[in-house]
């Protein structure tokens, strides 16, 4: 009756005249008494009618006389036309079905259509797909209800709402919409949003209530459930997986790269969706008279700096082995470093290390040494040598007084760098990977929680990890044992410092009768010549005059006096 009201003027007019009253609206009063087999039962709020809401009451005096109207939605499903609700709409978000899976995903896609198809009668398990990139989520699930001949839509668990009657009425129009538009919803839990015991108690009730395919996306549980849950974990590709989705992602131009593409697969872990942009990022910067191969390394950099640029500071890397003043022993193991970050593709995957042993793979460092005497630098160093970013993680905002607060800021550094294998310089590294303590109390306990983290955080990541610290001994000897490398740095002798001197000024900055002998005379780290340097050409600069052996005295001066050191004439005689 509702329906021919609106979509057929005739039958619209027939209503009129049926009624005492001449109005054109349908009434329960009136289906009652016109429609066979019709029953008071069908017109309460539990009966389908208006349970999802089929029809809609306008406001009257009794609840038989009130006028009627079909619900928009239903109406123009009626006529043949499809769409999703405009009261569902600001909360939802298409997923289109791609075919960007691997072999590994493709097989988990069976078992999800065999696990709903097999399932009788009752609700359907919730399918919890959990993995590190929101992209492969969504293209595992659209697949899957692709073969089931179902459109996905996602929904984040942020927008879910909260309020009782908002969520209850937003769970019945979805599930009216899953039966008209043969939908499954995708609710997606991201990772770093803080506690909220209202919006963890809206996704459960949401979870707990819809009826029919229902995934949840998230890397780690956060809902208990009665409904059953079934998980299932979605590895990276691997190496030769993500081979294939370079060369098919490149196309033609893959062939040019001439076997180079292996080193881009063992230092980027991206997934399907991550390669597919970055090829096309690199593609368009060809333009700019680049190689493929340098395009593809710059836009893989720019790709992993979104995720870590908010969480440590990124040190722009100018340094070159020539920077480096230091015993030749420490300069050959820093360059081990270099290489054990560049091979370790072949040697952990092709040479089978990694099959054999899982723990110990993360390439670690400790930089040791007093301040100023090149730990920083030499990790500019590495970065340039390896053409990757170094970050240097603040512990200000990594420490917090919060049981498990630390942890958690770590862990999303170390997963957020996971996919570029940058490297992270933590810097005084002694306040953060101390020695850990007896357990008398417990912050104690808690304390030691964090260290024990660390180290199997450390040893998982698949980047380099460099530690600095002034004072050797206040590292933990747990921490010594899984460290990779060790690198002294010692505080410089009259040799270095002079050479240090020499290489202080640029090649464009003037300069006049330095004595880099007699300057060496003067026992301070490289990061105070520096600074003596820097001083001294701004001195210079003001004066109109070449940098000299004066200016370089006022700078000495200063410099000594911020770090509160003495000058002595044997040190400083005859700067003039």
């Amino acid at each position: 009756m509702c329906a021919g009201v609106e979509l057929d003027a005739g039958f619209a007019s027939a209503l009129a005249a049926a009624r005492a009253d001449g109005r054109r609206a349908p009434t329960f009063s009136l289906a009652l008494a016109a429609l066979p087999g019709a029953h008071w039962s069908a017109i309460t709020p539990a009966a389908p009618l208006r349970h999802w809401r089929l029809v809609e009451l306008a406001p009257a005096d009794g609840l038989a006389e009130a006028p009627l109207r079909i619900d928009e939605r239903v109406l123009h499903f009626l006529a043949g036309v499809s769409y999703i609700d405009e009261r569902l709409r600001p909360y939802l978000e298409a997923v289109p079905p791609l075919d960007r899976l691997v072999e590994s995903q493709r097989a988990m896609l069976a078992q999800i259509v065999s696990l709903w198809t097999a399932t009788s009668g009752g609700l359907l398990p919730v399918v919890r797909l959990c993995g590190d990139e929101e992209s492969a989520v969504r293209s595992v699930a659209g697949a899957a209800c692709a073969q089931l001949g179902l459109r996905l839509y996602a929904i984040a668990a942020t927008a879910v709402p909260r309020q009782v009657l908002e969520l209850e009425t937003f769970i019945r129009l979805w599930q009216r919409e899953a039966v008209l538009s043969d939908c499954a919803l995708l609710v997606e839990w991201g990772e770093g949003e803080p506690a909220d015991a209202a919006r963890d108690a809206a996704v459960a009730q949401l979870l707990e209530q819809l009826q029919g395919c229902v995934l949840l996306g998230s890397r780690t549980p956060h809902a208990r459930l009665r409904r059953r849950i079934v998980t299932h974990q979605i590895a990276r590709p691997t190496l030769t997986e993500q081979r294939e989705l370079w060369r098919r992602s490149l196309g033609p131009a893959a062939a040019t790269l001439n076997g180079q593409l292996d080193g881009l697969v063992a230092q980027f872990d991206f997934g399907a969706a991550a390669i597919d942009n970055t090829c096309a990022d690199a593609l368009r910067q060809l333009d700019d008279g680049q190689t493929l191969e340098r395009s593809l390394w710059r836009a893989c950099r720019e790709r992993t700096r979104q995720g870590v640029d908010g969480l440590a500071q990124r040190i722009a890397s100018t340094a070159r082995w020539d920077d480096l003043v230091l015993p030749e022993a420490q300069k050959q193991t820093l360059r081990q470093i270099s290489v054990h970050v560049r091979q370790r593709a072949t040697v952990y995957e092709a040479w089978g290390f990694a099959a054999r042993e899982s723990r110990g793979l993360g390439i670690s460092a400790l930089f040791a040494g007093p301040s100023g005497t090149g730990k920083t630098m030499a990790g500019e160093v590495l970065a340039k040598e390896l053409n990757l970013d170094l970050y240097r993680v603040d512990l200000s905002q990594v420490v917090s007084k919060y049981i498990g607060e630390t942890e958690k800021n770590l862990s999303r550094v170390f997963h957020a760098a996971e996919k570029g294998g940058g490297i992270l310089l933590f810097d005084e590294a002694d306040a953060l990977f101390g020695k850990r303590s007896d357990v008398k109390d417990s912050h104690d306990r808690y304390a030691n929680v964090e260290v024990s983290y660390l180290l199997q955080r450390m040893e998982a990541y698949r980047g380099l990890a460099i530690l600095t610290t002034n004072m050797k001994g206040a590292i933990d000897p747990a921490f010594m044992r899984r460290i990779r490398f060790v690198v002294h740095f010692p505080f410089p002798e009259a040799a270095q410092r002079t050479e240090i001197w020499r290489r202080a000024f640029p090649d464009a900055t003037p300069t006049r009768a330095l004595d880099y002998a007699q300057l060496a005379r003067l026992a301070v780290a490289g990061g105070n010549i520096r600074n003596m340097a820097l001083k001294a050409a701004f001195l210079a600069a003001d004066d109109g005059q070449p940098v000299g052996m004066a200016h370089l005295l006022q700078a000495a001066r200063s410099e000594c006096a911020k770090i509160e050191r003495p000058l002595t004439d044997a040190e400083v005689g005859g700067w003039r």
